[in-house]
């Protein structure tokens, strides 16, 4: 090293000296922005050292702050649903709630309007078995039931009871294959026999193909099985196909419509009236006022007395009458082959005869 140095002596000097040399100009000279030249350089050449070193520092602190921040993002997510779970939770048991106050207050509006005396009882079981139709209550002998009472809701018939034990009874659906009630149709009064089919819907029987009955029409309990009362809604039609012997009719039960938790069980069953039908042609038509008479044309009085209240054959028998009396004819005393009253002519008022008015008697003399 030291031979190296005296070799290259004279060399190395003169490049201490240019590079001195070159130091002072440039901390003499100043750029056109008035900054000294040795600034620039030095700026220069120590700005990527520096801008590699503000980019590694930057990362590792997103990196930690990220990693931070990430955790306890996961812990709030975490903390998050489990909220979200117990509050869907809650909501699930207030629906359910909500939906039992709802189905109790229709069944004491139910029973507050029926005249049958019934027993509120809930199902607390179902029969063994993937196509059971057999639910069993908490109600049994010790509350008064008996086998065959029928059971309902405010919807629609339900089922029968065909086991009474001492708590518990033993009810079959009006889905089951061996359940059989007496209906009737609310519009054509269609008698017909409805017969579970191991599904959800039910058939009508016995209706024959010459009666009326239409897609939407509603079956009612007849009261001829002796079990329901007369008057109950079984459900609604929804086919209707003509059948050998007898018309194919599919009802869908409205018992079991809103699910079976809440029933029934007909203690003492009165019978009611099924229904009438709404009309839809008697719905009612507004009417405008008549426009106002048109005083440049005379208007005869009119002797028409207001139409009577009444049926149609009232109001038509008081017209007859009315032209009769009007052109002196007698209803059901003119001879064969007399003239009978003309039906288009006006009615006119029969003239009264004069009122006799009594001579006035004479004053006394005084």
């Amino acid at each position: 090293m030291d031979s190296l140095l005296n070799r290259y002596r004279n060399v190395t000097v003169l490049v201490l000296v240019i590079m001195a040399q070159l130091v002072l100009l440039a901390y003499q000279v100043k750029s056109g922005n008035d900054v000294r030249l040795i600034r620039v350089w030095a700026v220069t050449a120590v700005t990527p050292l520096a801008r590699t070193l503000e980019g590694i520092r930057s990362g590792v602190t997103n990196f930690i702050g990220n990693y931070i921040t990430l955790h306890d993002t996961r812990q709030q997510n975490r903390e998050i649903r489990e909220q979200l779970g117990k509050l869907k939770m809650e909501n699930q048991f207030l629906r359910s709630e909500l939906s039992t106050a709802d189905r109790a207050r229709a069944l004491s509006v139910f029973q507050s309007r029926t005249q049958s005396r019934t027993l509120a009882a809930r199902v607390i079981g179902t029969g063994a078995g993937a196509g059971s139709k057999v639910v069993f209550v908490d109600r049994g002998s010790v509350s008064g039931v008996e086998k065959g009472m029928a059971v309902v809701t405010p919807d629609g018939i339900v089922g029968k009871v065909i086991a009474a034990f001492p708590v518990t009874s033993e009810v079959v659906l009006v889905t089951d294959s061996s359940f059989a009630a007496g209906v009737i149709s609310q519009k054509s009064h269609a008698h017909g026999i409805l017969r579970g089919q191991g599904s959800g819907t039910c058939r009508v029987e016995g209706v024959q193909n010459e009666e009326k009955v239409e897609v939407g029409e509603w079956f009612y309990t007849s009261g001829d099985d002796r079990v329901f009362p007369k008057g109950m809604p079984a459900g609604q039609v929804k086919v209707v196909r003509p059948g050998s012997p007898f018309e194919e009719i599919f009802v869908e039960p409205s018992g079991l419509q809103n699910g079976l938790e809440e029933v029934l069980i007909v203690l003492e069953g009165v019978h009611q009236m099924v229904p009438d039908a709404p009309n839809a042609s008697a719905a009612a038509v507004h009417l405008q006022s008549p426009p106002p008479a048109d005083p440049s044309i005379p208007q005869a009085p009119s002797t028409t007395a207001a139409a009577p209240a009444g049926t149609d054959a009232d109001r038509l028998r008081n017209r007859y009458k009315a032209i009769g009396e009007s052109q002196n004819h007698k209803f059901g005393e003119g001879l064969p082959g007399s003239k009978p009253p003309d039906f288009n002519a006006p009615i006119t008022a029969k003239p009264k005869p004069p009122v006799a008015v009594p001579p006035t008697p004479p004053a006394d003399p005084q």
